[in-house]
């Protein structure tokens, strides 16, 4: 049931109305004398109003911006609207095996309660699953078999891996410093291409609002500097002295890919992303800007703390 518009009866508006309004009404817009609201020029145009799919047509596509125009806004104060899809839920048919999708439902019973996901697997997991699994603007799946696939391969065998030999090797044989070193090879040169190549992608992948896409973006690069761990073999050439200044190439380059990672995750995994800057002996790396990042955001001379497990692997209650 709507409301008779006061100079047309045969038309009805609803609650929409005052709701949209309080968009700009709470971000300053037209605020009283010593009002405690906002500076509304600074708040707006937002960058992105970000809606569900079910709200979108009519009142936000359509009586919003009719809305605003009425109201003076120019086509450049619209919002940007960024509408995202629905969690549904994997289910399987248990007769024929074959997998379908079910919108979660009260009266289906299949809610997936957040709380109670994070008191099982953590806030880490929870997040990261939530940002990796999904395409922005479409619907998904939620699978808590994959939650655990890609936390597991992706964070605790791959980033977590890679941060616990960096730090650990770091300080059994450089005597937890990284020092200056003169060598350089290939396999050193591969490893900044593709932190290059990190720094080009992960901020495109940001601005379209992929959060997918950046992240994989991320992973690929972990996968990157892991296999270069597995092909240069810090661990034998700590063996030979006369390859000294070799191994502490090798280890600076995997502790400098680890402080990167430390801070494209933090939008993602803030307390994780800590965690590893804490590690990495580096509360520099919180402040800074993504125009700031290049290679060397470890110096020589710069010390790392002892390595504990920032990406425990999940566990499943039947294992």
């Amino acid at each position: 049931m709507g409301y008779p518009l006061p100079f047309d009866p045969d038309f009805v508006t609803y609650v929409w109305f005052d709701a949209l309004i309080n968009y700009i009404s709470f971000a300053g817009y037209l605020k009283g004398e010593g009002s405690e609201l906002p500076d509304f020029d600074k708040l707006w145009p937002a960058h992105f109003h970000v809606i569900g799919k079910d709200i979108m047509v009519p009142a936000h596509a359509i009586y919003w911006p009719c809305m605003l125009h009425a109201m003076g806004f120019e086509n450049a104060q619209m919002p940007n609207l960024l509408v995202h899809g629905w969690w549904n839920v994997k289910k399987k048919d248990s007769a024929t095996g074959e997998e379908s999708s079910e919108k979660m439902s009260k009266s289906l019973g299949n809610i997936v309660d957040p709380m109670e996901l994070v008191d099982t697997v953590g806030t880490d997991a929870v997040r990261y699953y939530l940002a990796r699994d999904i395409a922005t603007g479409k619907d998904s799946d939620f699978d808590p078999e994959r939650l655990f696939v890609l936390f597991n391969s992706e964070m605790a065998n791959g980033l977590g891996n890679l941060l616990n030999r960096s730090l650990n090797m770091t300080k059994a044989s450089l005597g937890a410093e990284l020092v200056a070193y003169e060598h350089d090879d290939e396999e050193c040169q591969l490893v900044r291409n593709s932190h290059a190549a990190l720094l080009k992608t992960f901020p495109e992948k940001m601005a379209e609002i992929d959060l997918r896409g950046a992240l994989e973006a991320l992973v690929s690069f972990i996968t990157d500097v892991n296999t270069f761990a597995e092909r240069t073999k810090p661990w034998e050439l700590k063996k030979d002295e006369a390859k000294r200044d070799q191994l502490t190439a090798v280890l600076h380059h995997m502790c400098e890919a680890c402080a990167l990672a430390s801070v494209l995750l933090q939008p993602f995994v803030p307390a994780a992303a800590a965690k590893m800057q804490g590690q990495l002996n580096a509360p520099h790396l919180a402040d800074l800007k993504f125009a700031d990042l290049k290679w060397g955001l470890l110096p020589a001379g710069q010390t790392i703390n002892k390595p504990k497990p920032v990406f425990p692997r999940l566990q499943k209650s039947d294992e």
